[in-house]
C-alpha cells in the first residue's frame, strides 16, 4: 500500500470520473499600458458516457491552468440527458445565437453522425446512436454550447408519451369544437350588427 502522504510516484492516483476533450484552446490578449497581456482560454467538454455532460470555458496564462478551470466549471454545469437506450427520445431544433443544432434520434447501429464539436459532445453524454446538422455558424464554441442547449431541452420518454396522451384529439371532439367555434361566430355577427 502506498503512503498517502508520499510525493512521488507512488503515490496511488485516483481514477477519473469524468473523461474530458478540450474543444478549443485560444491565444486571447488584452492591451494594457506596457503593451499587450497573452492569456489563453480552453473550451473543455467532459462527461461520463452515462448521461452527463457538462461545458466549461477558463482561462489562464498557461494552457494547463485553462484547461483545469475549464473542467472545473463543466463539472459546475452538468447536465443529464434523458436517454432512450442508445439515442435520444424525440428529434430538437435549438437556435443559440447564430448556430443552429438539429438533432434527431437514430436507430441501433447508426452510430453517431455529427461533426466537430457537436459530435464530442455527443459522445461524452453517452449517446451512440443520432443524426444531428450544424446549419449557420460554424464556430465551434457555440455549436457545443447550442448542442448542450439542445440536450438541456429534451423531455423524457414517458414525460413524452403523456404530452401525446393529453393532447390526442378523436374526430367527433373536433367537429364539435368546429360546431362550436362557428356557433361563437354566429352569436358575435348577431351582437354586432
Amino acid at each position: 500500500m502506498a503512503n498517502p502522504h508520499s510525493k512521488g510516484k507512488n503515490r496511488a492516483t485516483k481514477a477519473k470520473e469524468f473523461e474530458e476533450t478540450v474543444i478549443q484552446i485560444d491565444r486571447v490578449t488584452r492591451v494594457v499600458k506596457g503593451g499587450r497581456r497573452l492569456r489563453f482560454r480552453a473550451t473543455v467538454v467532459i462527461g461520463n458516457r452515462k448521461g452527463d455532460v457538462g461545458l466549461g470555458l477558463g482561462k489562464s496564462t498557461e494552457v494547463t491552468g485553462a484547461i483545469q478551470k475549464a473542467v472545473s466549471k463543466a463539472k459546475r454545469n452538468m447536465i443529464t440527458v434523458p436517454l432512450d437506450g442508445e439515442t435520444i427520445p424525440h428529434d430538437i431544433n435549438i437556435k443559440f445565437k447564430s448556430s443552429k443544432i438539429l438533432i434527431i434520434p437514430a436507430g441501433p447501429g447508426t452510430g453517431i453522425i455529427a461533426g466537430g464539436s457537436v459530435r464530442k459532445v455527443l459522445e461524452l453524454a453517452g449517446i451512440k446512436n443520432i443524426l444531428s446538422k450544424s446549419l449557420g455558424s460554424s464556430n465551434r464554441v457555440n455549436n457545443a454550447k447550442a448542442t448542450i442547449e439542445a440536450l438541456k431541452a429534451l423531455y423524457p420518454n414517458d414525460r413524452m408519451k403523456k404530452l401525446a396522451a393529453s393532447k390526442q384529439v378523436t374526430p367527433a371532439a373536433t367537429t364539435a369544437a368546429k360546431a362550436e367555434d362557428k356557433k361563437e361566430e354566429k352569436a358575435a355577427e348577431a351582437a354586432g350588427k
